[in-house]
């Protein structure tokens, strides 16, 4: 049976623009991924990490002006379906790691969102939430949040500061959004431009710090905005350099027996086709370097 990965733009119309490049990602992982739409997050869920105040607001008031600036994005019915469904996509995929091995989402890595505020195109942390309820289903194991989106994840350094059971990895580009960074376990700053070489150098003892606090249940933020070109990104990777990176995250998640959960965090090429191409690699390295895992979902 082939593994499952879930993605919100078969649960909702693509944004405009963007079905061709929707429809390059399904061409690229036919035959290797069960597509799936990924389900909506439930209030409840959400409530289990998110501020109970924070989910009134949204759903009853949506953003106002000032808050949906600090998003990024103008606030609509369509955008809160749109993070429900991404938030979803990501639980989904952690019943299928918990069950499986492996889990996968297309969407999700939404990690600037804080307990009670949204910021960074995240109105919802859905590692955060998935975290919760993995806890709120019984799973007590130690976990692992290696994200490497080009941006550090500064609401889920909040989100886990306090708790010693959840080990935070963020690299990422120094002198990028966020202005104000926070505190994860481990944060790796690269200086702009950073290549293949030198950022495959800085990730390697990053991972082995960070999987010696020996997880049960990784998350893998694998945001493809360090790509070089990237509109909003400043790291200069190639797509063999990805391609090096997410092995090297794999290969540490199969020598840890750890299940996980893939997340597609950020992206913002102009290259539509790259940005694909780039998509496409990350899930089908999963597959290729986890293939045990994923042939039992």
């Amino acid at each position: 049976m082939k593994a499952r990965a879930y993605s919100a733009a078969l649960s909702l119309p693509p944004m405009a623009g963007f079905a061709q490049f929707w429809g390059a990602i399904r061409e690229g992982l036919e035959g290797v991924l069960d597509l799936q739409p990924a389900p909506a997050a439930r209030l409840e869920e959400l409530a289990l990490a998110h501020d109970e105040a924070y989910l009134h607001h949204v759903f009853n008031d949506g953003l106002s002006r000032a808050e949906s600036l600090r998003l990024g994005r103008h606030f609509s019915p369509e955008l809160l379906q749109r993070a429900l469904h991404s938030a979803g996509g990501t639980l989904a995929a952690l019943e299928d790691a918990l069950r499986g091995g492996l889990g996968l989402n297309l969407g999700g890595g939404t990690h600037h969102a804080y307990p009670a505020h949204a910021e960074g195109y995240s109105l919802f942390n859905d590692v955060a939430v998935a975290v919760a309820k993995a806890r709120a289903e019984g799973f007590s194991g130690r976990v692992l949040v290696v994200d490497l989106d080009v941006h550090q994840g500064n609401g889920t350094a909040v989100f886990f500061q306090s708790d010693p059971s959840v080990f935070t990895l963020s690299v990422h580009a120094q002198h990028n959004y966020p202005q104000l960074k926070e505190r994860s376990d481990l944060d790796v700053a690269l200086p702009d431009a950073t290549g293949d070489a030198e950022y495959l150098a800085a990730l390697e003892p990053a991972l082995e710090h960070a999987f010696a606090s020996r997880p049960e249940l990784v998350f893998f933020n694998a945001g493809v905005d360090v790509l070089a070109g990237d509109r909003l990104g400043r790291l200069a990777l190639s797509l063999e350099g990805l391609a090096e990176r997410d092995r090297r995250v794999y290969r540490r998640v199969r020598e840890s027996g750890a299940a996980l959960v893939v997340v597609g965090g950020g992206g913002y090429h102009r290259d539509l086709r790259l940005l694909a191409a780039a998509r496409v690699q990350t899930y089908r390295l999963a597959v290729a370097e986890l293939r045990e895992q994923a042939g039992k979902l």
